[in-house]
């Protein structure tokens, strides 16, 4: 490796991490607590202040507890004495508004999500190690750019959710799981483990990691090059694999109990009863899940694993319940198969597009030409190309394995009946970036004439840069992003909300916009003088969907607004998911909805996603 592009590289890579740090930092700051965080961020505070998981057990608790530890370094309060933290049944909600709002919710908020901006980091650095090894120090560099400046990832690399986190950590455990695969030892086979427990820690869609690291066990066993094997040396092997990869899961549950039992050390054992009893209903299947919930608390020593079971039982209920949301001028509760490959295809940015549609195109021709010519080779016998076969796999196994993970994990999402954004999707995003970055560096290796080499090159690097400008022009609507064939982040809510568009995040944003209009009226500012005649915003109403309370920014100024009502001369908020929802959502002739409000002009917009309008009482 020349030491001079190794250098090159590396400053590259560096100067990615310190823009995606710092800018992280400075939106975390710019944003009001999202819808997700309302319920994760008490439950951060409590998992490590109390050892107690009665709150948000839904979700592993890895994440909450990295964003927990920095704000046991604050002067905080916490409503320990209140009725829905002694006897409430998974009060999150409740305690979330409650433990915000009687403290500084914007410093609790910020300082929560400064763990979740280092594993991101840590995450980028992967990428471009995992990248590196397989392809070299430019192909690493490439695949970092597209990770550090993918809007997307900059939109929710801060929030106190599991989104990044298990993307991180199923990229991590399948790093460690296909070493351990290439050079078994020791060492390897406990790593492998601990990052695989860790990835369960995190998000309990990480249990599909279990078939797919079973798939691959076998087929790296059937593949692995023998001199003369027989059938039942193949056996042996896969046999012998295969009680390697049983061992991997047995010793993944070792930090799983852990920190579980750490974790729940102040918990009483009938909060995990009183929330299973609440939250599954009589059906075979809830019944089952009670009963085995009952039986692991029971159990000496392994007693705090029924939290993790209750979490993933209530996670298996939520999916096949669904959820209401908003795609494409249509509300519905029943899932599409649609939706996520429409999110993508609007959400994700056109370099990466045309990055992915080149290395698709790429992979499928260069392996069309290699099968047929390994078929034409050895066209008299079909047992003489089953070693160029088996050789194929082994040299291109880690490219396989992602691609198949990808595979498996956006069919699991297409198929699930729950319709929740984007941000669902990301566990493929950093595979997708690798293989993009390794295609991208194989393609340029094959030319062979330096004009050829030299065209790819400027192509890819314009592309590139186009990558880069992307967060810096569209800079602060990372979380709303939409790419220009999607109408960009001003015009995503015409296809998508929720945590595609609508989360929340702007509720300071509306705070500064209200202040900003009443010093222009101070001012006797014409705008001022043509929308309100020259009167300040004294009261505003306000449907807003997110974590934050608008009572906390605007005290009794505040007026809650909701469609049902009846129009009112004043000035109204509105987040665009509950405007989306009540426009479009079926309804019978006559009921009310905010379609009333389209007569009105808009006024203005609190960053992307709140909508500000003004009812002159003329125009009613």
């Amino acid at each position: 490796m020349n030491i001079h592009t190794r250098k090159t590289t590396t400053f590259i890579l560096a100067a990615c991490m310190i823009f995606f740090f710092l800018l992280s930092l400075l939106v975390s700051s710019q944003e009001s607590t999202t819808m997700d965080e309302q319920a994760h961020i008490p439950a951060s505070y409590t998992y490590v202040n109390q050892l107690d998981m009665r709150l948000n057990p839904e979700h592993p608790p890895l994440l909450k507890i990295l964003a927990g530890l920095p704000l046991q370094l604050l002067s905080v309060s916490f409503p320990y004495e209140s009725k829905e933290w002694r006897d409430g049944i998974n009060e999150q909600w409740t305690l979330g508004n409650k433990f915000l709002h009687s403290n500084d919710a914007q410093q609790i908020t910020v300082w929560a999500r400064f763990p979740i901006i280092l594993v991101s980091l840590l995450l980028g650095w992967f990428v471009f190690k995992w990248t590196r090894e397989r392809a070299g120090y430019w192909a690493g560099t490439a695949a970092a750019i597209l990770f550090f400046f993918d809007p997307n990832i900059i939109g929710h690399g801060h929030y106190v959710t599991t989104d990044i986190g298990i993307a991180a950590f199923i990229y991590f455990a399948l790093y460690f799981f296909l070493s351990f695969l290439r050079k078994p030892s020791a060492g390897r086979f406990a790593v492998a483990a601990i990052f695989f427990g860790l990835a369960q820690l995190a998000k309990f869609s990480a249990v599909m990691l279990f078939p797919y690291f079973g798939f691959l066990v076998t087929l790296w066993a059937l593949t692995i090059p023998i001199e003369n094997s027989s059938w039942k040396q193949r056996a042996f092997i896969v046999v012998k694999y295969w009680l390697f990869f049983a061992g991997i899961c047995v010793t993944a549950f070792v930090p799983i109990w852990i920190v579980y039992t750490i974790y729940t050390w102040n918990m009483p054992a009938e909060k995990i009863f009183d929330i299973a009893n609440a939250v599954f209903g009589n059906s075979s299947e809830q019944t089952f899940a009670k009963s085995a919930i009952d039986y692991i608390v029971s159990l000496p020593v392994l007693g705090s694993l029924a939290e993790y079971f209750l979490g993933l039982f209530m996670v298996l209920v939520r999916v096949s319940g669904g959820n209401t949301y908003f795609f494409n001028g249509t509300v519905s509760n029943h899932a599409t198969p649609l939706y996520f490959p429409a999110v993508f295809f609007w959400k994700e940015t056109l370099p990466l597009l045309v990055f992915i549609m080149f290395s698709s195109l790429y992979a499928s021709v260069f392996s069309f030409f290699g099968i047929r010519a390994s078929i034409l080779r050895n066209k008299t016998r079909f047992q003489k190309y089953l070693p160029d076969a088996s050789a194929y796999v082994q040299k291109y196994f880690t490219e396989i394995a992602l691609f198949g993970f990808i595979v498996l994990y956006a069919y699991a999402s297409i198929t699930s009946n729950l319709n929740i954004g984007f941000r669902h999707l990301f566990p493929i995003l950093p595979l997708a970036y690798t293989l993009v970055a390794i295609a991208i560096a194989t393609a340029f290796k094959r030319l062979q004439k330096t004009s050829a080499r030299n065209t790819f090159a400027i192509l890819t690097s314009l592309i590139f840069l186009w990558a880069i400008c992307i967060p810096i022009i569209h800079f602060p609507s990372y979380l709303s992003y939409f790419n220009e064939i999607s109408g960009g982040p001003k015009q995503g809510y015409t296809l998508v909300t929720d945590s595609n568009y609508d989360w929340g995040q702007d509720l300071r944003r509306l705070k500064q916009w209200v202040n900003n209009y009443n010093i222009s009226c101070a001012q006797q500012n014409s705008l001022c003088q043509t929308v309100s005649g020259g009167h300040s915003i004294e009261k505003i109403r306000i449907d807003y969907f997110g974590g934050s309370n608008p009572f906390y920014y605007f005290g009794d100024s505040f007026i809650p607004a909701h469609g049902e009502d009846a129009p009112q001369t004043g000035w109204y908020a509105l987040s665009a998911g509950f405007l989306q929802e009540s426009i479009y959502k079926n309804k019978g002739m006559g009921n009310p909805s905010y379609e009333w409000i389209t007569r009105y002009p808009l006024i203005g917009r609190a960053g992307d996603s709140i909508f500000i309008y003004y009812v002159s009482p003329e125009k009613q």
